[in-house]
């Protein structure tokens, strides 16, 4: 058979997603941030509002805009697609260096053609490096002068958490663990696997995060934030097992039980440094308009977030078929609404003294940036203040910049995290840097 006519296909398909849908946000731009966002009607049309950044990676010498009072660098740069961020006690930093991994069955189609199309376009088209990466800063002096690879042969990883000398990785379908001693560079350790994670030939929401409570023997647990294998369960409920969820894993029996559901696709987690709760980011879904469903963060309950049946609470979604009335009244409202579409991905409570006074109270969070959405939002790093446990205001800046003049993308944050001193890493996947911001001087 020619290849003219499935390519036509896949050009016509392209052609009208990227230039037949005007819908645009019609909302103030900080009407969806915030314990109360506003909630529209959704806006459904033949096709999805489709507004992709393309990457263009940085200029030499180009840095991200960091707010006032604060300074940022180049921490370690050169990085192949780094994704996501891990200091360990000693104060070496872990990156992840790591995207999806083969779907076979997700990009099939002239639909799977131009989501692959896309992806290309934003970044993320790379092939994975399946590597943690070891960066040390030496001398103090901001920059890690060494670089190690701590961990190969991995399948797209993601989180990281090291209890005693157990070090944990939540790669894209397996929960592994191996043996670390204090201060080495690279761990020899074979690893072993502790329990699977949802992955197979679809694989929607690749990313698999992990975080440890205080716990020890008995008492130890990891929480795995595991998204959806869909938008709004387009495949099925016997696809989205154990999905859209944050799993409980008592690593002792390597028993497994979903902790909290409902949630679309929960990335970032940490624990709140003054109630020791359990915080989690999640993204929305898609395509019901520029102004809608806030992405989010909540602490994180022991219940039902909605998805696919309603989002934020109990707002129904009409696309949910058979419809689960009785879920949906079950349905927690998230704590705070982080912007429509924004793709906020890392998630890390401020420590230390690395940061003005103005930041040492709250959550900083990476946003990766819209593709959903007119005018783009998220392309940058935010911070949350939080007073006595909860979010206590609005967003604040911290780094902008990542898209150029043009609308393209110099740079895409994803991970965060604090480092030891408790200045602020920041994991750029399309720059392939991580940023390190600090106290301006």
């Amino acid at each position: 058979m020619s290849l003219f006519f499935p390519r036509l296909a896949m050009l016509l398909g392209l052609s009208l997603l990227l230039t037949g849908c005007n819908e645009a946000s019609k909302l103030p731009p900080l009407a969806s941030f915030g314990p109360a966002p506003t909630i529209p009607e959704p806006t459904v049309g033949p096709l999805p509002t489709v507004n992709v950044a393309k990457a263009a990676g940085w200029p030499a010498g180009a840095l991200p805009v960091a707010a006032a009072g604060l300074s940022v660098k180049a921490f370690a740069s050169g990085l192949d697609h780094p994704r996501w961020l891990y200091v360990l006690p000693n104060g070496d930093v872990l990156v992840a260096e790591s995207n999806g991994p083969e779907r076979p069955d997700e990009y099939s189609g002239v639909v799977g053609m131009v989501a692959k199309f896309i992806m290309n376009r934003a970044g993320a088209g790379v092939p994975s490096a399946d590597r943690i990466t070891l960066l040390r800063d030496v001398d103090g002096d901001g920059v890690a002068e060494t670089r190690t690879v701590f961990l190969k042969d991995l399948h797209s990883p993601i989180g990281m958490a090291l209890v005693g000398n157990d070090f944990y990785v939540a790669n894209t379908d397996a929960l592994v663990r191996f043996k670390y001693v204090d201060g080495q560079t690279a761990i020899t350790d074979k690893g072993e696997k502790l329990v699977d994670l949802p992955g197979g030939t679809i694989n929607h929401h690749w990313t698999k995060n992990v975080v440890a409570n205080q716990g020890t023997g008995d008492t130890l647990r990891l929480y795995v934030a595991v998204g959806s294998n869909s938008n709004v369960a387009e495949h099925g409920m016997d696809a989205e097992t154990n999905r859209a969820a944050i799993l409980e894993v008592n690593p002792a029996t390597r028993q497994t039980r979903v902790f909290a559901s409902g949630l679309r696709n929960p990335v970032g987690l940490d624990w709140q440094p003054q109630t020791g709760t359990l915080w989690t980011a999640v993204n929305e879904r898609d395509e019901l308009g520029s102004d809608l469903v806030p992405d989010y963060m909540t602490s994180v309950k022991d219940g039902f977030y909605g998805w696919p049946y309603s989002y934020y609470g109990q707002h129904v979604d009409s696309r949910g078929s058979p419809q689960k009335p009785e879920l949906v009244a079950k349905a927690l409202a998230p704590d705070y609404a982080l912007g429509t579409h924004t793709a906020s991905l890392g998630l890390a409570f401020s420590r230390g003294t690395g940061l003005p006074d103005a930041f040492r109270n709250g959550v900083f969070i990476g946003q990766h940036g819209s593709w959903n959405r007119r005018p783009a939002s998220g392309y940058k790093v935010i911070f949350v203040p939080f007073a006595n446990g909860m979010p206590s205001g609005m967003p604040v800046d911290v780094l902008t910049g990542f898209l150029d003049s043009k609308g393209q993308a110099q740079g895409r944050p994803a991970g965060v995290a604090l480092d030891k001193t408790g200045a602020l890493l920041v994991a750029d996947d399309v720059g392939n840097i991580v940023w390190k911001v600090a106290s301006a001087k």
